[in-house]
């Protein structure tokens, strides 16, 4: 077993995985951040395999705020965004089956019969399917009401997208929904200081970056399962290496990005940045 490539000074890195559909027939919007079920299969077995602790988001996010047990030696993470119709059907199972915990984040306006988000069309669970997530061994997250491009928003709109939808999912689940994934990945000082403020204790990023025992509670690094992706990169995440450690500071492009995303915005209003 090969074990994580750190030195006394480097905090232990730890991989939290973002998926998205587990299907073979995507829509294209969404193709590029779909794995098969074969694929999904054959990744779940190489983790399973790394010799690292799978454990819930909450788990890592009570470390990083100094409360609640200490985590494993070797602990990852399995995440699950949107709310996408295999979720708590055969995706559910294949964790299941290997003992594998996860957390999922869903969209409320997506998954709720009626109701519209910015997402494109796909096949999507239900909000009355949430439970059954919960059944299967998922802890539920929120990601918003419509998926937008938060950092783009005024106050008001801001505050609805992170409170409405921790209160519907709530509302159907029956207990507190502590955690969070910002959609796109998107965040900012202010996002995060509204995350805290509406009840979370955690929010998830993207950041293409493992993340360690020293990240940010309101911007955890998660690594994107892309199509593209093999059985060998998660060999690699699953050691430590292949990707950055978080936690780091926000470079000049990704705030430039971001100032234009925020211009775009004032002009045609929240939109899907896929």
């Amino acid at each position: 077993m090969t074990t994580p490539r750190t030195s006394p000074r480097t905090p232990p890195l730890i991989p939290v995985l973002l998926y998205h559909a587990v299907m073979d027939d995507p829509p294209d919007w969404i193709a590029e951040f779909t794995v098969t079920p074969k694929e999904f299969g054959a990744q779940l077995d190489a983790v399973a395999a790394s010799g690292r602790t799978p454990v819930r988001i909450s788990d890592l996010a009570d470390h990083l705020a100094g409360r609640g047990a200490p985590l494993p030696p070797r602990p990852v993470v399995l995440t699950f965004d949107d709310g996408f119709a295999d979720l708590p059907g055969p995706t559910a199972e294949a964790l299941a089956s290997r003992g594998l915990p996860a957390t999922a984040y869903l969209t409320t306006g997506a998954i709720t019969p009626g109701l519209r988000s910015l997402l494109p069309p796909a096949p999507m669970m239900t909000l009355a399917q949430a439970p059954l997530l919960e059944r299967s061994g998922m802890e539920v997250g929120a990601h918003t009401v419509t998926h937008p491009q938060l950092d783009t928003l005024g106050t008001r709109r801001l505050r609805y997208e992170l409170r409405h939808s921790k209160a519907v999912l709530e509302d159907t689940l029956g207990h507190e929904v502590r955690h969070l994934a910002y959609p796109h990945g998107y965040n900012s000082r202010a996002v995060r200081r509204a995350a805290h403020a509406a009840g979370y204790d955690s929010a998830v990023a993207v950041r293409h970056a493992l993340s360690s025992e020293t990240d940010e509670a309101y911007r955890i690094a998660r690594l994107i399962l892309r199509r593209g992706h093999t059985v060998a990169d998660i060999e690699a995440w699953m050691d430590g290496t292949g990707a950055r450690a978080a936690p780091y500071p926000d470079s000049l492009p990704t705030m430039g990005w971001r100032l234009y995303r925020r211009a775009r915005a004032v002009v045609k209003g929240p939109e899907f940045a896929g």
